[in-house]
């Protein structure tokens, strides 16, 4: 038998048909679900809302000679608790903000804030000087 010279080229068409096939199926069986976290983005609170906020919100400020106030009312350290509980006996939210003197030692601004943990006041924050200049 004689073989002949023939040309041997593959023939592409049903490689390529097959690469198609291959090429859809993967596409379908990949999950197309995000991977993340959703989160929303934070909306501005109602105008009313923060008026509400900002009437009950409850300052305790420590001066340079350790004397406490609420708010602009200037109370002696041994009234202190008895103020506190007076004020949050008809409020729902027990939240209240610390606001001490840049020369204070945190152990005196502790003690306003353990009469305030003690009276039952479950959230204590404490106020930086730069909230308090962009009044």
């Amino acid at each position: 038998m004689a073989m002949g010279r023939g040309s041997g080229e593959i023939n592409m068409t049903p490689l390529i048909d097959v690469l198609l096939v291959l090429l859809i199926i993967f596409m379908v069986i990949t999950p197309v679900v995000p991977k993340g976290l959703e989160a929303r983005v934070p909306q501005p609170a109602p105008v009313a809302l923060l008026q509400f906020q900002e009437d009950r919100a409850v300052v305790l400020s420590i001066g340079k000679d350790q004397s406490p106030r609420i708010d602009r009312e200037s109370v002696p350290m041994e009234n202190l608790s008895g103020r506190l509980r007076d004020i949050f006996k008809t409020r729902a939210g027990r939240v209240c903000f610390v606001k001490g003197d840049g020369a204070l030692e945190f152990q005196d601004v502790a003690k306003v804030i353990d009469v305030a943990r003690g009276v039952g006041i479950q959230h204590v924050g404490l106020m930086t000087q730069n909230l308090e200049r962009g009044k």
